[in-house]
C-alpha cells in the first residue's frame, strides 16, 4: 500500500467533529489510526486521560509516541495482542477501517478490549456520496484517487447500511448512526428529487457510528 505519498496534511488531522462524539466520563482511550498523535492529544489536552494509539506508518507513529502515554507502532490485527483487554473506555477508528483487510475481524476483537460500559467510535468513508456516485454512475468510472472516498489505499467500501450491519453482526449495538461532513453543493438535493428524497445519504462524506458490545 502506498502510504508514503499521502498528500501534506493526511497524518495531521485532528479531526475536530468527531472530538464531540466523546462521552462524558472516560478514563482511557485508544486511537487505532492515530497518525501523528493529533487527535489523540487533543483528547488527553482536553481531559487528561490516559491515551493510547497504534500507528501503521513507523515514522508517524514515532511523532505520536512525544504526545501520548503510549504508541504502539504498526497493523492493527498485529498489534493487538499488546492491547490489554476490558481497559478501554472509548475506542476510536477514525477513516480506519476501510483500509484494513478484514475489518469485520478486527472489530469482533476490539470488543474485548473495551471496558464494561466502553464504547467503538468510527468514521468511514460513504461509497453512495454524491460525488463518488456520479464518477460510478455518470461517468462510468471507478478512479482511484490520493485520498478521499476512492483513496486507493481503501480495501473496503461502505455504505450507510452495511456500516450499520458490520457493527450487528460483529456482536456491538449502535446506539448512534448518522452522516458525517455534509456537502454544502446543492446537487445531492437536484438528484432527490425523482427519489422524492429518500436517498439523502449522498450528502454526506462519511457516517459516524458509536456502539456498545451486546
Amino acid at each position: 500500500m502506498d502510504y508514503e505519498n499521502k498528500p501534506t496534511g493526511y497524518y495531521d488531522n485532528n479531526r475536530e467533529e468527531m472530538l464531540s462524539f466523546l462521552p462524558k466520563n472516560y478514563k482511557t482511550v485508544l486511537d487505532v489510526g492515530c497518525a501523528d498523535g493529533s487527535f489523540a492529544k487533543s483528547i488527553k489536552d482536553r481531559s487528561g486521560a490516559e491515551v493510547w494509539g497504534v500507528e501503521y506508518m513507523p515514522d508517524e507513529a514515532e511523532k505520536a509516541s512525544s504526545k501520548i502515554d503510549k504508541v504502539l507502532s504498526g497493523a492493527i490485527e498485529v498489534c493487538m495482542e499488546k492491547i490489554p483487554n476490558n481497559y478501554f473506555d472509548v475506542i476510536y477508528f477514525n477513516d480506519v477501517l476501510e483500509h484494513l483487510v478484514d475489518p469485520y475481524v478486527v472489530l469482533d476483537k476490539m470488543k474485548y478490549k473495551l471496558s464494561d460500559n466502553g464504547i467503538v467510535i468510527s468514521s468511514i468513508p460513504n461509497m453512495r456520496y454524491h460525488r463518488a456516485l456520479k464518477e460510478l454512475v455518470i461517468k462510468k468510472d471507478w478512479k482511484y484517487a490520493e485520498h478521499g472516498t476512492l483513496d486507493k489505499t481503501h480495501l473496503r467500501f461502505f455504505t450507510k447500511k452495511s456500516i450499520y450491519r458490520m457493527f450487528e453482526e460483529a456482536g456491538y449495538h449502535v446506539t448512534t448512526h448518522k452522516g458525517l461532513n455534509p456537502s454544502k453543493s446543492l446537487k445531492p438535493w437536484l438528484y432527490n428529487i425523482p427519489f422524492l428524497f429518500t436517498a439523502l445519504d449522498i450528502r454526506y462524506l462519511q457516517f459516524v457510528t458509536i456502539a456498545q458490545a451486546k
